[in-house]
């Protein structure tokens, strides 16, 4: 019966079909989420310009931190014990060293924690 109402012409569409239809219309687009676009492309030149500052920070200071790490002495040995031990890169065996001042002790329990 349903499918028949709803294939019907328009004017055998009974008239408070069409105010309950309209009504359910008006209900509907309250409930929707639509939003008018805006113009907004001010705004990302500034977002960009803030997120390429604060990347070029990061690096700086990534770069000053790498060049105290590496005043640090380590030792050869050390250095190996750690690859051998725990098969991670030389590279990440002596950053460990190096972060924790050469000190093996320190290196293994950073490592392990």
């Amino acid at each position: 019966m349903a499918v028949a109402a709803a294939t019907a012409p328009a004017a055998a569409v009974p008239l408070s079909q069409k105010t309950h239809d309209s009504v359910g219309a008006a209900d509907l687009e309250k409930v929707t989420d639509y939003a008018p676009e805006k113009e907004i492309s001010g705004d990302i030149g500034k977002a960009v310009s803030l997120i390429e500052e604060q990347e070029s920070k990061e690096k700086v200071k990534k770069a000053k931190k790498d060049q105290e790490l590496a005043k640090i002495k380590i030792r050869k040995e050390d250095v190996e014990l750690i690859v051998k031990e725990f098969e991670i890169s030389r590279t990440a065996a002596e950053r460990s060293l190096r972060e924790n001042e050469g000190d093996i002790i320190k290196a293994l329990r950073a490592l392990t924690d």
